[in-house]
């Protein structure tokens, strides 16, 4: 595994004991897709490494698509052929260190005719920081429909975030221009740099890896690549809803629990609609919702994520609740 600073340091397997995951030299998508080659370590347990962040934690979004391919390596193909990935449901436990190695474990729940079901932990010294559980299915036949995608300006008539981040004489800017793998586009005003003058809980943004894709990369590594890009977004209408920006003071931003459900074949390295919306924010908790699309319409995949929203006011709005409601409580002597 070629050293680069995007990764933290590893001792590399040098044998068929890596998973096969193609290599590109185009950065920073090649550090991604490297984090994605594990190490077979014994029966079903793996090990990976993991991308540098600013604040120190394992990005999300790096630790599920991981999960994904260790669950992944341990389905058996049969005459009926390869069993794909169709829904993820998992819940990040504790946050992840940078400099430790991360080991996957997976369990073989269930291979029926038609469906196998795996549960993956993600574990640090012992202790997991995600659990998951991912249901795979043969190709068959079956009913068919689906909602339509809605009318959006092209991705190539939007500014990227990218873009936005190399305008920025900031040193979180240059750092997130570095190691952003995917680009995205948002309709509208991003809420990177401020809040929007409208309070809304819907948004539409496209993303698309940010440099071609290596030939040889498996459907199955573009679904776990999908998951690692939407990581990143699935809160922001949480942050609209009420006013916020990736830049509010304060700002503690967490992903609790992740699902997702694939339904049709997707293509990391084409454009994808996000079409988001956030019905519920309740408690320190935001939940936001993302229907996608591919460029020709066709609804490709469904994401929910309930993450920890929380900024010092409402902290403060919360004592004085509290204290309000202590002054009224009626006198029970």
């Amino acid at each position: 595994m070629p050293d680069h600073p995007m990764l933290t340091p590893a001792v590399a397997a040098t044998t068929d004991d890596v998973l096969a995951v193609p290599v590109t030299a185009a950065e920073p998508l090649a550090s991604v897709l490297r984090t994605l080659r594990l190490e077979r370590l014994e029966e079903d347990h793996y090990s990976g490494v993991s991308l540098s962040q600013l604040n120190g934690r394992i990005y999300g979004g790096q630790v599920l698509a991981q999960g994904i391919v260790a669950a992944g390596d341990t389905l058996v193909v049969d005459d009926d052929g390869t069993r794909q990935l169709h829904s993820v449901h998992g819940y990040f436990l504790r946050p992840g260190k940078l400099d430790l190695p991360i080991t996957f474990a997976v369990e073989r729940l269930h291979d029926g005719r038609s469906f196998s079901t795996r549960r993956t932990h993600a574990l640090q010294q012992g202790r997991p920081i995600l659990s998951m559980i991912s249901s795979w299915q043969e190709d068959q036949p079956g009913r068919d429909h689906a909602e339509t995608a809605p009318e959006a300006p092209d991705p190539e008539t939007l500014t990227s975030a990218i873009e936005l981040f190399d305008s920025v004489d900031h040193p979180v800017a240059k750092f997130m221009s570095s190691i952003a793998a995917f680009d995205i586009r948002h309709v509208g005003q991003s809420v990177y740099m401020r809040p929007t003058a409208e309070r809304t809980d819907t948004q539409m943004l496209w993303v698309r890896a940010r440099t071609p894709l290596p030939d040889g990369v498996t459907q199955l590594q573009h679904r776990a690549l999908l998951a690692y890009a939407c990581d990143q977004v699935m809160l922001e209408p949480v942050l609209r809803r009420h006013g916020l920006s990736w830049r509010t003071k304060g700002l503690s931003v967490a992903s609790l629990d992740h699902s997702m459900w694939w339904h049709r074949p997707v293509a990391v390295d084409d454009w994808l609609l996000f079409v988001q919306h956030s019905p519920s924010a309740q408690g320190g908790r935001g939940l936001g919702i993302a229907k996608v699309f591919d460029r020709s319409g066709d609804h490709v995949a469904t994401i929910a994520q309930e993450g920890m929203v929380r900024v010092p006011d409402d902290l403060e709005a919360s004592a004085a609740v509290r204290a309000e409601e202590e002054w009224k409580r009626p006198s029970l002597r």
